[in-house]
């Protein structure tokens, strides 16, 4: 069985086909990057394949399950554009909340592990708005690797991250597949990307142009997909 399954999956705004018939899957333990220009559908993917929006058409299952469903979100750690933490709360205050919503068995012990991992347990009081963003965006990492998911859905993870703030997600992200876990990234950063995948996914508007593994040949030349595979 498939970590992640799309099946035949359309999306629709209005007339427009955001996706048309995509079909991808993901392994457990592999990491497939979807790659595109701007509008070729990548961020509409992930949030139907998070359960955010539903497809118009086709399916989605995250180890056989219905992403929509409580017991799959928890299977699943998010990381989009919106940094998506509390700016009136502190970094410790922002975590806690997070691992009580996921019924973790030790909450602080959970906030307090992902506060070191992430470099933030010097400054765990500080409210974060008066965070810079790098330290923002650490935080929002934290927040999604809380609850230890099986499943890591990244939009841009590294879209203006500081120098310190890809370093630590790299790391996480080599330790997580290590761990037999799954992770499926939208990215331009195609050097960081190309570092961590396993599988590559070109996406023309809302199409897959190209799906397979990840070979030499991307890693040491990041724009051989788009040379070979067009966009025409």
């Amino acid at each position: 069985m498939s970590a992640v399954a799309i099946e035949g999956v359309w999306k629709f705004y209005g007339d427009y086909p955001a996706l048309r018939d995509v079909r991808l899957e993901a392994e457990r333990g592999a990491c497939l990057a979807l790659i595109g220009r701007n509008g070729a559908g990548k961020t509409t993917l992930l949030r139907v394949v998070a359960g955010f929006s539903r497809p118009g058409r086709g399916k989605v299952q995250i180890f056989g399950n219905e992403p929509r469903e409580t017991e799959t979100r928890r299977q699943m750690g998010f990381i989009g554009h919106g940094i998506s933490v509390y700016d009136e709360l502190s970094a410790f205050e922002n975590l806690m909340l997070y691992a009580k919503l996921y019924n973790l068995p030790n909450p602080k012990k959970s906030a307090m592990e992902w506060l070191e991992r992430t470099g933030l347990e010097r400054v765990r009081n500080g409210l974060v708005r008066e965070f810079s963003r790098g330290m923002r965006q650490r935080l929002a990492v934290a927040r999604a690797f809380l609850h230890e998911p099986t499943v890591l859905l990244l939009d841009e993870p590294f879209t203006a991250l500081d120098d310190k703030a890809i370093t630590v997600l790299q790391k996480l992200l080599k330790e997580a597949l290590a761990a037999g876990k799954t992770i499926v990234m939208s990215t331009h950063q195609l050097r960081e990307a190309l570092e961590l995948a396993t599988h590559v996914a070109l996406l023309n508007r809302g199409q897959v142009a190209f799906h397979g593994p990840r070979t030499p040949e991307m890693v040491s030349d990041p724009g051989y997909v788009y040379a070979r595979y067009g966009e025409g």
